[in-house]
């Protein structure tokens, strides 16, 4: 099967699972998957399935990547701060859909692969920062959307004070456990912040601090 006819059947798929959004499924289409996972996964890199990648880390199955970018509601004027840029194929998605992204990320080698792949892929609205996600960027806030790729107990107070007053949306996976791991959606209108539960998941853990890489 040829990249276009994978990519193709990836996206009827999504379809069957209700994502409606063109533009998150042209953005989808546009991305090359292959080039985020590692060379010996690049067979199934249009399956629907998590993958591994370095530092123990994974890339989310494109469901996954689909139905966060589409919950988020991304304009095109929007500023979006990504915790966790892993493999880098979260932030190429938000990347076509919005201003600019800021990304975080606490494993150097991650970051330096996908500022790489970015600049190969002619990507320059993507800025990426070695900090602990969990403090958020203060120097760029207010962003008016935060995605989180790793999952805690709750969200940081750091991330939730970067999110703009007047309509902020964040997006994370929430839960103590793998097992017990639940995405949420929290708006913010005046300062007030409305959740609502979307569905189960099972993300890597929210980790404080930025890795010691040997």
């Amino acid at each position: 099967m040829s990249r276009q006819e994978e990519v193709i059947s990836l996206l009827m798929a999504l379809r069957r699972q209700g994502i409606s959004d063109a533009r998150v499924l042209s953005a989808l289409e546009t991305v090359p998957r292959e080039r985020f996972v590692p060379r010996s996964y690049q067979e199934q890199a249009y399956e629907d399935v998590a993958l591994p990648i370095a530092c123990g880390q994974t890339i989310s199955q494109p469901f996954v990547v689909a139905y966060m970018t589409e919950k988020l509601k991304v304009g095109m004027r929007h500023r979006v701060l990504e915790v966790g840029t892993g493999s880098g194929y979260q932030a190429a998605v938000l990347s076509r859909l919005c201003r600019r992204v800021y990304s975080l990320e606490r494993y150097r080698t991650l970051m330096v692969a996908a500022e790489e792949l970015f600049r190969d892929l002619d990507y320059h609205n993507i800025t990426c920062m070695l900090a602990d996600g969990t403090k958020g960027w203060e120097a760029q806030a207010p962003f008016d959307r935060i995605v989180v790729t790793a999952a805690g107990p709750e969200v940081p107070p750091d991330l939730m004070a970067n999110l703009s007053d007047e309509g902020g949306i964040l997006i994370a996976p929430i839960g103590e456990s793998s097992e017990n791991q639940k995405l949420m959606r929290y708006t913010k209108t005046h300062g007030d912040v409305v959740e609502e539960e979307l569905l189960p998941v099972r993300f890597v853990h929210l980790v404080h601090g930025v890795a010691r890489e040997l």
